[in-house]
């Protein structure tokens, strides 16, 4: 069974920084694109960051830029997003999905995760 588990959320204070990870199993991790989403109560599911198969190229959405890197580590099977200088609007239930390609649509990804939560506090 295919399956993606996201870790590293919580309840931080404003400015803090958390590390998310995402591990695949069951999959051949290192030919998939990955991506990490989010969902905030009452607002649209927004796509956060994409990284490639290689890792050598990252998208992330422009209100995030300078905020978050996006990794991968392939011989582990793990994606990783990194958030600094965490705000209260980036509250949100974070997942990381799997692709053959870049979407910035969570529908066109196959795989996904059931999500970690962040909670930020002002």
């Amino acid at each position: 069974q295919i399956q993606l588990v996201e870790s590293g959320g919580g309840s931080v204070q404003a400015g803090d920084s958390l590390r998310l990870s995402c591990v695949v199993s069951n999959l051949l991790f290192s030919i998939y694109h990955m991506a990490w989403f989010r969902q905030a109560p009452g607002k649209d599911r927004e796509f956060v960051a994409h990284i490639t198969v290689d890792g050598t190229a990252t998208y992330y959405v422009d209100s995030l830029k300078g905020r978050v890197t996006v990794s991968r580590d392939n011989a582990a099977n793990t994606v990783y997003l990194q958030m600094n200088d965490l705000r209260p609007e980036d509250t949100a239930v974070y997942l990381c999905a799997a692709s053959m390609n870049y979407y910035s649509d969570l529908d066109r990804y196959p795989y996904r995760g059931q999500g970690t939560q962040i909670t930020v506090s002002a």
